[in-house]
């Protein structure tokens, strides 16, 4: 780790990612200003690790194959911080993540048009696929959903996406999980009685059946 200003930087590729695969981490994060990126959207720490070290290591797991649980349990688990420093980055409620992926998604549209010809066609890609959670019991709007990949219904959520493509690449712009329309088809109803009513009011039902939602 290395200390400038008081706030602590980390390596989080050492010991893990080959040394190739750390620079090209390194090349991508300068390049798309990633730093500069997160502050614009309000993400940003006071004191420790620095905002974009935690993100930089959340980014990493997911081509290392590995969850965050099995890596502070890794030699490298004294120096990484702890759980409760993931949680409160991931759950602050005053940091602007979706305009965070909106100027994260135009800067990789920028960089994929200068590497293209002007002819080239570009399109919106509209994505519904399941994001699936077999596992979840106690989920907010938890539901069966279809998936029409496997022709059954799964327990999840849908994935609607929007992205951008030039027939060759594609890079997500926006997303929103989707329930189910169906009431019959959740599991679990979301827990806030006023957005359980505007819901509600929204599918065509009585706003006062909400209330009487767990």
């Amino acid at each position: 780790m290395q200390t400038k200003k008081g706030v602590v930087t980390l390596m989080v590729h050492q010991k893990s990612l080959s040394e190739q695969a750390t620079t090209r981490f390194s090349f991508l994060f300068s390049t798309l200003q990633i730093g500069q990126l997160l502050r614009n959207a309000g993400i940003t720490k006071s004191f420790g690790f620095s905002s974009l070290a935690v993100f930089q290591l959340l980014f990493s797991l997911v081509f290392e194959g590995r969850n965050w649980f099995r890596l502070l349990e890794s030699e490298r688990g004294e120096s990484l911080p702890g759980k409760d420093v993931i949680y409160r980055f991931l759950n602050q409620s005053t940091f602007a993540w979706r305009k965070f992926l909106h100027s994260f998604a135009l800067r990789v549209v920028l960089h994929f048009e200068s590497l293209i010809a002007t002819s080239r066609t570009r399109v919106f890609i509209i994505d519904d696929s399941v994001l699936r959670r077999n596992r979840s019991k106690k989920a907010e709007l938890l539901a069966h959903v279809f998936d029409h990949t496997t022709g059954r219904f799964t327990k999840g959520f849908t994935m609607l996406t929007l992205g951008w493509s030039d027939g060759f690449s594609f890079a997500p712009i926006d997303f929103v999980m989707l329930s189910s329309a169906k009431l019959a088809n959740r599991i679990c109803e979301i827990k806030d009685n006023f957005l359980s009513a505007v819901m509600a009011t929204s599918a065509g039902l009585n706003p006062s059946i909400a209330n009487q939602m767990p």
